[in-house]
């Protein structure tokens, strides 16, 4: 099951309380599972006093594309390639991906292993995290390197 790929996430959000220079949107357009599993975890991180800012949630194919197209200008075409996937291929696009802030709030994240439907999918992107209740109870699955395209 996934969003609607065209259906646009907020793209921004006031700034992340504990590190402003992050965002701290709204889970607007996640599947209602995802949204349902981020609103409990960050409950679950406010009782053990860690902030969680959901820096990027939901984002429509357009803005998948248009991401794509801003690292091709900032960092150059292979260096996109390494961090952002199609629209296709987005977890983001199809709404079951979140990229939290600020580091502390990843790491405490990454330690739940899994127990509340969040894993970190990417050595190379430790902020990206996807739900699954699958994960509740098999743990997360193995890392990959990078996004694959």
């Amino acid at each position: 099951m996934s969003a609607d790929p065209n259906v646009a996430g907020p793209g921004d959000g006031p700034a992340c309380s504990v590190d402003p220079q992050y965002s701290d949107e709204a889970p607007t357009g996640l599947r209602a599972d995802v949204r349902a599993g981020w609103v409990a975890i960050k409950k679950l991180a406010a009782s053990k006093k860690v902030t969680l800012c959901l820096n990027d949630g939901k984002r429509s194919a357009a803005q998948q594309i248009a991401l794509f197209d801003e690292y091709v200008k900032d960092y150059g075409e292979a260096n996109a390639r390494f961090y952002v996937l199609p629209p296709a291929k987005s977890a983001h696009v199809k709404g079951y991906a979140v990229d939290v802030q600020p580091a502390t709030a990843y790491q405490w994240l990454q330690a739940t292993k899994g127990r509340q439907g969040w894993c970190r999918m990417y050595d190379n992107e430790p902020w990206h995290f996807e739900y699954s209740t699958s994960y509740q109870k098999a743990g997360c699955p193995a890392r990959l390197p990078k996004p694959i395209g």
